[in-house]
């Protein structure tokens, strides 16, 4: 039986679990408690001291976050003693901060920022001589300002515990101290994997996408250029998050209306893509089951967790499905079917993919998914805050606008595609394809929901076995590179007994990208945000008519007119591609 405790927060009599930290037992007595360098299950260090309180009895202040409650604990967290030095605390990291809000991509949703504003701090008398930015920015997908750092540790926690990476991390002593990579080695040297779960998790705007939203612009403007978009499952359930609304929202109609109104030629659904994905990896896998290739079989659509996997585990590409990404599928497509069928030179065309993740910035520089025609499938690969920013600049009312649809050719997807934005949701789409051809139709189930993370926790390891003709197929999924570490061992040390994985880089998968609006610590530690969002995408595919991918009629003509078979000759010239072992940087 769970041991409780009685204190007193505020003369309020309050029972909570021993073991509790003073902050929970407020937050659970319905009480606030303002914190910087606090991220649940992250970041517990009690570094900043903006969440101090008084406890009767003790000698000072103490840090609510890591301090345990105990029986008779007499706690005060709103005292002018502890106002007084939340606010002195504030003003010496605000000292230090390079206070340039007004251009600051995190301005409505930098933490510090708020915090200043609850305190009622309008000017910082400690402040010293102007700080000038220090820009880290050789990395495709990220900016680094260590002028705007408060030295939290949020990006490095996440980076080293829950993404088990570790390139970064406080460098120096005292007033000189930084985070940076070991020996301040520039981004680009060292073993990043683009994931930005640094970003999602840093507090204020010292850590960024790169924004290559003037690049879509130009392109736009450019008269000569037939510009075409595509957007990913995992968008349309966060994008209205930016503009105010409830998190799990699905706007994929005023999604799809901004994007014209934006003056994109045609507005696409990486869905297409993605069923497209299952009917080419679907195909690999029963080949590989069949004696034609390694097993396990782990998909390939998470281009960082494709990186991490070339720069620790070389030796084991084989395992990786050789399916290009819906992202570079969607590309290839547009580039070659599309632009035959309506005439136009591929060079002329501009892709343009809206992603949850930045690491499709790095992705879409991969010079061996070039096309026979010379083209690179994408060209520009903007995240879902980047789009937010360009539809707000345009002065579209999000809010207002009518639900639109997809363009046809390459915009007609199935239940299937959707949830590939949720971890599980790669697995179950292949996994209704592979059964309803082994099995039939009407014969082979729906819904595989042992895969699902909303069945069983989106930060576990989740195994399932199936009965299919001559065999029982296990299958393995997991998300967040520390769950994917586990998995790759036991494949290099020969103990793996799975047939099939799914791996993503970011935990709960691309709805959870480094790309995806951004929430404060409060809204990351007590709301269930990958959860909301991944509800999004399993109701609409259970709204769908169509749900399993092989039922598209869009990707069957596109195989009748264009590509022949899944894993065909001409398939596997323009949607499959190689991966090549990157030499481990040595630090």
């Amino acid at each position: 039986m769970e041991k409780l405790v009685n204190l007193k927060i505020n003369n309020i009599p309050v029972t909570v679990p021993e073991g509790s930290t003073i902050l929970k037992a407020a937050h659970d007595s319905g009480i606030k408690i303002p914190t910087l360098c606090y991220l649940r299950d992250v970041n517990e260090i009690g570094a900043c001291r903006i969440c101090v309180v008084e406890v009767k009895g003790a000698r000072s202040l103490v840090a609510a976050c890591v301090y345990p409650v105990s029986e008779g604990m007499e706690v005060f967290t709103n005292t002018p003693k502890v106002r007084n030095s939340r606010r002195l605390t504030l003003e010496l990291i605000l000292s230090n901060h390079r206070m340039a809000c007004l251009t600051c991509p995190r301005s409505k949703h930098c933490e510090l920022l708020a915090l200043a504003d609850e305190f009622g701090i309008e000017a910082v008398r400690y402040a010293g001589d102007d700080m000038q930015p220090r820009i880290e920015n050789t990395s495709l997908h990220l900016i680094r300002d260590n002028s705007k750092c408060v030295l939290c540790r949020r990006c490095v926690t996440t980076c080293r515990n829950i993404q088990e990476v570790g390139v970064i991390g406080p460098n120096d002593r005292g007033f000189d101290t930084h985070i940076s990579c070991a020996f301040d080695r520039d981004l680009c040297e060292v073993d990043c994997i683009s994931c930005g779960q640094c970003i999602n998790s840093c507090p204020t705007g010292a850590l960024a996408e790169q924004d290559d939203t003037d690049k879509v612009w130009a392109a736009l403007n450019d008269p000569k250029k037939h510009v075409v978009v595509g957007t990913a499952p995992a968008v349309r359930a966060a994008l209205g998050e930016s503009f105010g609304m409830p998190i799990g929202t699905n706007v994929e109609g005023q999604m799809v209306t901004a994007l014209r109104r934006l003056g994109f030629d045609k507005v696409f659904d990486v869905d297409h893509a993605a069923d497209l994905t299952i009917m080419e990896e679907g195909t690999e896998f029963l080949h590989r089951l069949q004696g034609e290739g390694s097993l396990p079989m782990i998909t390939s659509c998470s281009p960082g967790w494709i990186r991490y996997c070339e720069q620790h585990y070389g030796d084991q590409l084989d395992h990786l499905s050789t399916c290009k990404s819906p992202q570079q599928m969607f590309g290839s497509m547009v580039k070659t079917y599309y632009a035959q069928k309506c005439g136009i030179d591929p060079k002329d065309i501009v892709v343009v993919t809206i992603m949850p993740c930045v690491a499709k910035k790095y992705e879409v520089q991969r010079q061996e998914q070039r096309l026979p025609n010379g083209c690179m499938p994408v060209d520009i690969s903007i995240t879902t805050r980047e789009l937010a920013r360009m539809i707000t600049s345009a002065g579209l009312l999000f809010d207002y606008l009518p639900k639109g649809r997809f363009d046809e050719l390459l915009g007609i997807s199935t239940g299937a595609a959707v949830i590939f934005g949720a971890t599980g949701g790669v697995m179950e789409a292949a996994l209704r394809t592979v059964a309803a051809t082994l099995l039939g139709d009407e014969n082979a189930p729906l819904e595989f929901k042992d895969v699902r993370g909303t069945e069983k926790g989106m930060d576990s390891i989740r195994v399932a076995e199936y009965e299919l003709p001559g065999r029982t197929v296990k299958v393995c999924v997991a998300s967040g590179i520390s769950n994917a570490k586990k998995i790759m061992d036991d494949i290099r040390a020969g103990t793996c007994e799975y047939d099939f994985i799914e791996i993503m880089a970011c935990p709960g998968g691309c709805i959870n990208g480094g790309g995806q609006p951004l929430h404060t610590s409060y809204e990351q530690d007590y709301i269930d945000i990958r959860g909301l969002r991944a509800g999004a995408l399993y109701n609409q595919d259970e709204s769908m008519s169509l749900r399993k991918s092989h039922h598209n009629p869009m990707v069957k003509k596109l195989y009748e007119e264009f590509l022949g078979e899944p894993c065909g000759h001409k398939s596997h010239e323009l949607l499959h591609t190689h991966y090549i072992p990157r030499k481990k940087h040595i630090l």
